[in-house]
């Protein structure tokens, strides 16, 4: 069974900057992809980022394209997401996911694609 946690969140002013980290843990961390999502109220679940098995190709949204940054650590099982000159509508509940142990490269943006999700830490951005 795939665990993540994520921590890391918090309340930053706008143009301020956070790091996200989404600790995996139940299967070997290097053999699958990693995204990220988010969650504002009253919204459905959007895609923001995703990284390959190895960190070597990643995907974004549009909205975030050169602001945030997705990165992996396979030796600490930890995917990141770096995230600068953030906005209020950055505002929302993020969470790390992984894809079916079926599609372990799996990093597109569908959110179908993903099995295994975190509980979620909350950015709140003020203007």
């Amino acid at each position: 069974q795939v665990q993540l946690v994520e921590s890391g969140g918090g309340l930053v002013q706008a143009g301020g900057s956070l790091r996200l980290s989404c600790a995996a843990s139940g299967r070997r961390f290097s053999d699958y992809a990693m995204a990220w999502f988010r969650q504002a109220p009253a919204n459905e679940r959007e895609f923001v980022a995703s990284v390959s098995w190895s960190g070597g190709l990643t995907r974004y949204a549009e909205s975030v394209k050169g602001r945030f940054t997705i990165s992996r650590d396979n030796a600490k099982n930890t995917v990141y997401l770096q995230m600068n000159s953030l906005k209020p509508e950055d505002t929302a509940v993020y969470y790390c996911a992984a894809p079916s142990t079926d599609t372990p490269g799996y990093y597109d943006p569908d959110i179908d694609g993903y099995d295994y999700w975190g509980q979620g830490t909350q950015v709140t951005v003020s203007s």
